[in-house]
């Protein structure tokens, strides 16, 4: 299906204005969800109910927004009222700036989107995504969407530009407030680990190598259930670290993760082949055939069935 757009916007460059379409990044999220029940069996339903008379359902056509600004006293708002609000907000993304690619620490990261040109964009747009690949600069920008201002980073990538909402100051908390205690690591220590990082080392993110394991593992457990076996707990042998608290050897522990890492054959670099990673693991799965599915009756961590799952 393709794409939709969801804004027509101006993308102000000096005093060139490129007209540009708004489009997602990200799909929804496709996480499990479970529904709520009674023990009979039927499904429950949110109702809203009023603050004054807790007896009485509220429709959702009889619901209004509503702005405190004293306690318990409220302006309303109509639905009119606040598409208004929405339209007279400025549709230009404003490039105030431009900065090196990675000077924004991804923790102010908020929601992605991608820009695509509009008609008669398509030579301003090309223009400003080669003049920024080749300078190696990002745009920071001012954005107004949906009752609130934004301050983005425009990106370029070779097929086109990403804008990335950042979030403000105030809404990214500090480490300083963990108060951390800094401890300095050995020479040894530090040294094995250096030689743990170059040797699982690898030199790009390929997003395509992981897949959500935990997604797998429930809906084989949901399989099995439907086929009338009981869901356990399943202990990882990741889980049988240390306890917390426990007094451990750090460079002993170092060299026995460098030696199973060796054992798989090492990391990424000088020709060596991949430790057995969940990186490796994907790349082993990636354009090999599927195997048959184990019956759930049989197996209680096959494989799950393809299937779509009612929210």
């Amino acid at each position: 299906m393709a794409a939709r757009s969801l804004a027509s916007l101006s993308l102000g460059f000096g005093l060139v204005s490129i007209p540009v379409k708004l489009y997602s990044a990200t799909e929804a999220s496709a996480a499990i969800h479970f529904n709520l029940l009674t023990r009979d069996g039927a499904r429950v339903k949110q109702q809203y109910v009023s603050e004054q008379n807790p007896a009485q359902v509220v429709p959702r056509t009889e619901m209004v927004k509503g702005y405190e600004f004293e306690k318990d006293r409220y302006v309303t708002f109509e639905k009119e009222e606040l598409a208004a609000l929405e339209e007279g907000a400025s549709h230009v993304i404003d490039i105030v700036s431009f900065i090196p690619e990675q000077a924004v620490d991804p923790i102010y990261y908020d929601k992605a989107y991608f820009l695509a040109p509009d008609k008669r964009g398509g030579k301003p747009y090309n223009l400003l995504k080669a003049a920024m690949l080749q300078s190696g600069r990002c745009a920071l920008a001012r954005w107004a969407w949906k009752s609130k201002q934004y301050v983005v980073q425009v990106r370029a990538h070779a097929h086109g530009l990403v804008l990335q909402q950042l979030l403000y100051a105030d809404e990214v908390r500090s480490l300083d407030e963990l108060d951390i205690e800094q401890v300095q690591p050995s020479a040894a220590e530090l040294k094995l680990a250096l030689q743990l990082i170059d040797q699982i080392a690898a030199d790009d993110y390929e997003p395509t190598l992981f897949e959500d394991e935990e997604k797998k593992r429930i809906l084989a457990a949901i399989d099995a259930k439907i086929a009338g076996k009981k869901v356990v707990a399943v202990t990882h042998p990741d889980d049988e670290a240390a306890p917390s608290g426990e007094v451990i050897d750090l460079s002993e522990m170092l060299r026995k993760s460098l030696s199973r890492t060796g054992a798989g054959g090492g990391g990424a670099r000088g020709g060596k082949s991949a430790a057995v990673t969940p990186i490796a693991r994907g790349a082993a799965k990636k354009g090999a055939k599927r195997a048959p599915k184990a019956e759930p009756a049989k197996e209680a961590h096959a494989a799950p069935a393809r299937r779509s799952m009612k929210k």
